[in-house]
């Protein structure tokens, strides 16, 4: 995935907020690490031109900080610069994932910004800690 994307790149979706390049390679790095070889992605609807693309893509994987199953239903766009990833921005429902990620917290209180932004916090201080470690 790393080689895929402009040296210049940016990353978003709900959970990590706006990543820069060196931010996007290490999140993949983690987010692969953390599946123990338990991650399975599917993608569907590829849409690409010169300038730029889409594809729904599902996530399939364990939630490490709960052990909880999660099978998240992705929709991604890109913009191409020299023929890599220039622009990536995911989007999916934040609350389905906290009802998968989460359990009971996440059904009852996963819509509130309150979660929201605490899951958000939470994926930037393990994203900060890993680029650290490595």
């Amino acid at each position: 995935m790393a080689s895929c994307y402009h040296s210049n790149a940016t990353f978003e979706d709900p959970v990590f907020g706006l990543l820069n390049c060196d931010e996007v390679v290490a999140m993949w790095h983690m987010l692969i690490e953390r599946s123990n070889g338990k991650l399975q992605i599917e993608f569907s609807d590829i849409i690409t031109s010169e300038e730029n693309g889409s594809t729904q893509w599902i996530a399939t994987y364990t939630f490490s900080a709960t052990n909880r199953s999660v099978r998240n239903v992705i929709q991604a766009e890109f913009e191409f610069k020299d023929r890599l990833i220039y622009k990536h921005k995911d989007t999916f429902d934040l609350w389905k994932w906290t009802r998968m990620a989460l359990g009971w917290k996440g059904i009852l209180l996963g819509w509130s910004f309150i979660v929201k932004n605490k899951i958000r916090s939470q994926a930037k201080k393990s994203l900060r800690n890993y680029l650290d470690r490595n």
